[in-house]
């Protein structure tokens, strides 16, 4: 499930991190710690596990935050004082009313140790999923923040590979399937998996890179790099796509990389 949330700023020319998807993604454990304090733990110290793997997932994710801005060194100055921001939990349709609930007029603070912004949360909608029936569909998919896709080197470090690489789709490919099992089991994967596929779509221009500090000034400071202006065409099954789409596509998704929306529904497929 999807949900768009509009802020309202308290006050006029508020300052942000650039690097602020750490600090939003703390926001959205703090509300979900208010609710659900076991679940929230849950997410953060341990996420989704297969048997006898130390793979964890978070199964969320959440878009650039979406407002005019300036740049002023590492602060971004709101030039307005609404912005907008899509949520993505990879949840059962029935807490669609209870993940609404918790996040409306929720006052929340986006900051680090230089700024600080508080907003009030004033309009949450639930984003219906273009997902009609559980037959083989096709979607192109465009990022709403950086794609981050990883191969770990001979180190246990990611390399982060750009839309052009050869590995790119693969390491998607895995990654979205790796997830699919830890819910559902490999055979239920290989089955669901038999006839999905992806391909990058590429614009005249090429992908863009943007390199983003987690944790910046911090002893954990670290970098990683995602992409964006491209798109991804997916081919699965209903239940696979949701999955895709509600938790998003490659790696480093609870801060906040790889959500992703559905550009535009192909037809005929099957």
């Amino acid at each position: 499930m999807q949900f768009h949330l509009v802020l309202a700023a308290l006050s006029k020319g508020s300052f942000i991190p650039i690097n602020n998807s750490y600090a939003v993604s703390a926001v959205i454990f703090k509300i979900l710690h208010k609710a659900d304090s076991d679940y929230a733990a849950f997410l953060h110290d341990k996420g989704y596990t297969q048997k006898d793997s130390l793979k964890s997932f978070k199964l969320f994710t959440f878009s650039d935050l979406k407002t005019p801005f300036q740049i002023r060194g590492d602060r971004l100055l709101l030039l307005t004082r609404q912005a907008e921001l899509v949520v993505s939990f990879h949840l059962p349709q029935a807490a669609e009313t209870f993940i609404k609930g918790l996040f409306m007029q929720q006052q929340i603070e986006i900051a680090d140790r230089k700024s600080r912004a508080t907003f009030t949360i004033t309009r949450v909608e639930a984003l219906p999923l273009p997902l009609t029936n559980d037959a083989i569909q096709e979607l192109v998919l465009q990022p709403r923040s950086p794609m981050v896709c990883g191969l770990k080197n001979e180190r246990g470090n990611y390399s982060f590979l750009p839309p052009e690489h050869p590995e790119f789709v693969s390491q998607l490919m895995y990654n979205w399937t790796e997830k699919y099992k830890t819910l559902y089991g490999t055979e239920a994967a290989e089955v669901a998996f038999a006839e999905s596929a992806m391909e990058v779509i590429f614009y005249s221009n090429p992908p863009r890179s943007r390199l983003i500090t987690i944790k910046a000034d911090t002893p954990a400071e670290t970098k990683i790099r995602g992409f964006v202006n491209f798109r991804l065409r997916v081919k699965g099954k209903r239940e696979a796509l949701e999955l895709l789409l509600n938790s998003g596509a490659g790696v480093y998704n609870s801060l906040g990389m790889g959500s992703v929306e559905v550009e535009k529904q192909e037809t005929g497929a099957g």
